[in-house]
């Protein structure tokens, strides 16, 4: 797959000088290039560093042979910023969940999701990760296990970035597809989020549209994304119809209105003419009714959009309990009538905790 590159007419990220400061992971090919002039190497070293990098998933530069032995000597302690496996466990569905351990001892989750043939047989033909942008998350939603341990820190490019090849080399098998689905909200960290991106996509070489943001919605970051004229896919949690709903099942809901939410949502259509992808967990007797979906459907109605609805996956802490399949259908049903684009995701890994709404970064 050919990697779109990604053109920023906002770039937040983007340092006045090309000056790196080690973690080396996340940098483009003119960082390192700088970076290894600035310690007296001749420029091509840069591209040498690139490829070892990110092709070949080198974890120290004393490893890179191509290098002199005495710059290595010298360099040996530059980290590139690359996490420790921590804790690995395989579902049943071939879903893998890693716990990565970082240089700060913080334990973060991310997941890879394997895609086979049609009938589940012959090679993969699509790995996803499924990739965290805090530790922790402050969001606190109420059906969701990431939100109950609450929130450390952001995570930084490098270990955003370091995630998607972690799960690379498990696999032996490029990444087609990465998804900030993890835990943590990232429109809270938009720096480092928009940073890793760019990585994804010119580094790792991942196309702009196979990149998905879920966020469940903070004031002006949606604009924020929109002027920096990504390709990617916009995913916003609503999970409710309405703001007194959202509001019991999203408690941040209640500084940031529906009505707002989606008039910033319609702007982003307008700036990037990509649709929205609005995604909506099913809680049966909460949010599952017919009414709930004609309501839904009254809200997007004219909008470039499109409903993922996402049958509730249990977690320890609370009681819900997802639809039976034939409410499922209901809601769809409402949906389609009301002309709304909508397919139903049942998530992978639900066995090992792996599934959406049960990140925690433990090992139960």
């Amino acid at each position: 797959m050919s990697a779109t590159p990604l053109v920023s007419q906002v770039e937040l990220h983007k340092p006045e000088k090309l000056e790196l400061i080690p973690p080396l992971l996340g940098a483009t090919v003119t960082e390192l290039t700088a970076w290894v002039q600035q310690q007296g190497q001749p420029a091509y070293r840069g591209k040498q560093l690139h490829e070892w990098i990110y092709d070949k998933g080198v974890r120290s530069l004393s490893d890179i042979s191509v290098f002199p032995k005495q710059w290595r000597k010298e360099v040996a302690e530059v980290p590139i910023g690359r996490s420790i496996l921590h804790y690995r466990s395989v579902a049943p569905d071939g879903t893998v969940k890693y716990l990565l351990r970082l240089t700060d001892g913080q334990i973060i989750e991310t997941v890879g999701i394997p895609t086979f043939g049609e009938r589940g047989e012959g090679p993969k033909s699509r790995l996803t990760v499924c990739v965290s942008t805090q530790v922790g998350c402050p969001m606190a939603c109420d059906f969701c296990a990431t939100g109950k341990g609450g929130y450390k820190r952001n995570l930084a490019r490098h270990e955003i970035v370091d995630q998607v090849l972690t799960v690379q080399e498990d696999f032996q098998q490029r990444v087609s597809n990465v998804v900030f689905m993890g835990l943590g909200e990232p429109l809270l960290n938009t720096e480092n989020v928009l940073a890793a991106l760019k990585s994804l996509n010119q580094d790792v070489g991942i196309g702009q549209r196979s990149l998905t943001v879920s966020t469940v919605g903070i004031r002006d970051r949606i604009r924020q994304f929109a002027q920096n004229n990504l390709q990617i896919t916009l995913a916003v949690s609503l999970h409710a119809p309405n703001q007194a709903l959202r509001e019991k099942l999203i408690p941040s809901a209640r500084a940031y209105p529906l009505e707002d939410l989606l008039a910033e949502c319609r702007e982003y259509v307008e700036i990037t003419g990509r649709r929205v992808t609005f995604e909506y967990v099913l809680l049966a007797g909460v949010n599952d009714l017919p009414e709930h979906a004609l309501e839904l459907a009254k809200r997007l109605r004219g909008f470039q959009s499109h409903v993922n609805l996402i049958p509730y996956n249990p977690i320890q802490e609370v009681d819900y309990k997802r639809p039976n399949r034939d409410r499922i259908q209901a809601f769809v049903n409402v949906l389609k009538q009301q002309n709304i684009a909508v397919s139903v995701r049942y998530s992978r890994g639900l066995e090992a905790d792996a599934a959406c709404g049960q990140l925690r970064a433990s090992k139960n």
